[in-house]
């Protein structure tokens, strides 16, 4: 699939103020600082069309672009450790919940996961809520540039044998690198291919 147009429709600080769910949508989350701006930019052909921040906790509500005027981009908030006071943190939690939970248009959320670090307890809960709430999921290694190929390789290993622990069946998994563009196409493949709604 090529990206032809992506443009940026509005913010919701909850899912009842989200765009009217008429079209698929696939959502984007991880951890403050997981590069999921930089992917989705990656993603999209543009450099600036989801704001970038060194600063954790920069994406604060549900960010929805619309791609080709076919589909629904999504960039979520981050979860875990962001850099805001304890309340707000649990307004974010509670926005994400609704929104993953109870959006009936979200086809695929798209977990992404920096591979420069062992399995984080917080990522491997994450992933086992949307198990237990059906939420169907994909998980994205980020930065794959920096690791040798070898470390690359072990790290998305330890993650699969970790949820493997669990789970009877991995979910898809995707390894890319902005810098590098790794990644892109197999990603736009697969949102080609479920962009089903009915």
């Amino acid at each position: 699939m090529k990206i032809k147009t992506a443009e940026f429709i509005k913010s919701s600080k909850e899912h009842e103020q989200c765009p009217p769910a008429d079209k698929p949508e696939f959502a984007f989350i991880g951890r403050s600082n997981v590069g999921k701006s930089s992917l989705i930019n990656m993603l999209c052909g543009q450099n600036d069309l989801a704001k970038t921040s060194s600063t954790p906790g920069k994406t604060q509500l549900i960010n929805h672009f619309i791609i080709n005027k076919e589909w629904y981009l999504v960039d979520l908030p981050g979860y875990g450790y962001a850099n805001v006071p304890k309340d707000i943190r649990k307004e974010f939690e509670k926005m994400i919940a609704g929104y993953i939970t109870l959006r009936k248009n979200l086809i695929n959320l798209f977990v992404l996961i920096d591979c420069r670090h062992a399995p984080q307890k917080i990522d491997i809960e994450f992933m086992e809520w949307l198990g237990e709430n059906q939420i169907p999921f994909s998980m994205i290694f980020t930065k794959a540039d920096k690791l040798t190929k070898a470390e690359l390789k072990t790290s998305v290993e330890n993650y699969k044998n970790q949820l493997l622990q669990t789970w009877e069946e991995l979910p898809p998994v995707f390894v890319t690198s902005v810098a590098s563009k790794i990644g892109k196409e197999e990603i736009l493949t697969y949102i080609e291919e479920n962009k089903v709604f009915l």
